[in-house]
């Protein structure tokens, strides 16, 4: 059994597309998926299939959420060792004593032409930002509320992405490790 993070964007976000965790689980199950566990109600999923085309799966996943609740998220999936490397490959400890402050956005492809330079000229005096492969990385220590940078992301970098910051990618990652 492979072991696949599910990140769904976009859903119980200002009253729009609710989808409380309970209801996904069982959504989810009804696609065979096994030992699913969700993080809070923003979209962060762990499940074990025997699934190996996640592109496929996701399409499902999507079209199983718009059959019973009537909205299509996005959703992204990752293969544990994928969110291992993420985490390995952070540039920003700082996350690890101010949580909120680093933000990881996963990327739907590695970006053909990202527009760094359009980001380096939003950023603040103290954010930072490093793009490595199909993660983008953000330090904010300001937040992302009012961010000019983290507001244009996706259009620099020219492909869909779901962020999630240092708490919620490390809660993620200790529900893979048991």
């Amino acid at each position: 059994m492979n072991t696949i993070v599910a990140l769904l964007r976009g859903i119980n976000v200002g009253g729009n597309n609710k989808l409380p965790m309970r209801e996904l689980v069982t959504v989810l199950a009804g696609l065979g998926l096994e030992n699913i566990q969700t993080y809070i109600q923003s979209g962060n999923v762990v499940f074990q299939t025997d699934r190996v085309d996640l592109a496929e799966l996701a399409v499902e996943m999507g079209t199983a959420v718009a059959q019973s609740h009537g909205f299509t998220p996005k959703i992204m999936l990752l293969e544990a060792h994928q969110l291992e490397d993420a985490i390995a490959a952070n540039p920003y400890p700082q996350g690890e004593s101010d949580p909120k402050s680093v933000h990881f956005y996963f990327l739907e492809a590695v970006p053909a032409a990202p527009d760094l330079a359009a980001l380096e000229a939003l950023k603040t005096e103290r954010e930072q930002f490093q793009l490595i492969d199909d993660v983008f990385y953000l330090y904010a220590p300001d937040g992302i509320g009012r961010s000019k940078l983290a507001e244009r992301v996706e259009k620099a970098l020219g492909v869909s992405a779901t962020a999630r910051n240092w708490r919620t990618v490390s809660k993620i990652m200790a529900m893979i490790a048991g």
